[in-house]
């Protein structure tokens, strides 16, 4: 097949080209600053020659563009979050309009934090609640739920009526990867930091990479799936249980707490901020299973092992080869 990632220079994007490039896919990946022979040109606002090079005749787009919302939510960063997510789905659903030969599947990345903050109850798809004008929550948590909505409703509005429509409401999608939030978390948990945050009582929503992988194929596969489909594990757990975990996996003994000013401290240091960490993600993929799709990583602890022995055997600290990455549904 021929799979466009757009905006799939990231985190996220880098997972999805190696894996589908390993299984055979062509995968023309849209950037701002191409480096390789398979990435093309784009600004993420405007049309131009990746439309008709990338798109026209594609099997699927998956975009994944958007400023990264590690940063301080200063008025400047939301704008930037707000503006990068709906020009780029905006774009890409004019140059699916305009295809000679429209993609048979567009998914579109979202975010589980379109949810509210709860401790209630998990969200699926059918019964969640949407967040926003939550009288507990900090005024640019509400806005990053305005971001979410935007951001599907654009993909809503395109005029792509010979292209199935998918918006991944994803949680936070662990890999070994440098920078990416499972780095950001173990060095956390290295440095003896990786306890309990303003008591733990918040839900930390995740996808381990394989299962993150093996869902987006379910769903360029699955012509009867459209709509919002929550990425996530269907075990997500309270934050003290999520880094207990990591701590064990990693074989450090503990964890000091923090609470919510001295989170205020350390995210300012990483120049990051505190939603990241305070907000209660509770979110469970109920239209995955559903359609019978079965995790390989459903329990946190067990998915923390795999992860913490990936990253020691790719940084030379073990000797057991590296478990193959499969990707198939």
């Amino acid at each position: 097949m021929k799979i466009v990632l757009a905006g799939g220079t990231g985190q996220v994007g880098g997972i999805l080209d190696r894996a589908l490039t390993a299984a055979g896919h062509e995968v023309p990946v849209l950037t701002r600053r191409p480096t390789r022979p398979h990435e093309l040109f784009w600004d993420g606002r405007t049309l131009g020659p990746w439309a008709d090079a990338a798109v026209d005749g594609a099997d699927a787009v998956v975009n994944l563009a958007g400023r990264s919302v590690s940063c301080r939510y200063t008025a400047a960063n939301l704008r930037a979050m707000m503006d990068s997510r709906v020009d780029s789905a905006r774009v890409v659903g004019q140059a699916i309009a305009a295809a000679s030969r429209p993609p048979g599947v567009w998914l579109q990345m979202s975010t589980a934090t379109i949810y509210a903050h709860r401790f209630d109850a998990a969200n699926d798809e059918a019964s969640g609640r949407i967040g926003g004008a939550e009288p507990d929550v900090p005024g640019y948590w509400e806005y990053s739920v305005r971001i979410a909505r935007q951001w599907e409703r654009e993909q809503q509005l395109a005029a792509t009526p010979h292209t199935r429509r998918v918006a991944l409401r994803s949680a936070m999608v662990m890999s070994p990867d440098r920078g990416g939030v499972f780095d950001v978390l173990l060095g956390m948990t290295r440095l003896g930091l990786g306890g309990p945050v303003a008591g733990g009582r918040q839900y930390v929503s995740w996808i381990h990479d394989v299962d993150f992988v093996r869902a987006v194929q379910l769903l360029i596969a699955r012509e009867d799936l459209e709509g919002p489909v929550n990425l996530a594990a269907p075990e997500p757990l309270p934050q003290r249980d999520f880094m207990r975990a990591l701590r064990e996996a990693w074989g450090m003994p503990v964890g000091l707490p923090a609470t919510a000013w001295m989170a205020e401290l350390g995210a300012l240091a990483l120049r990051s901020d505190t939603e990241l960490l305070l907000k209660s993600r509770w979110v469970t993929p109920g239209r995955l299973l559903d359609a019978g799709f079965a995790f390989e990583h459903e329990s946190w602890p067990e998915a923390a092992a795999d992860l913490v022995h990936r990253v020691r055997v790719q940084r030379g600290r073990a000797r057991t080869p590296l478990r193959t990455l499969r990707t198939s549904p």
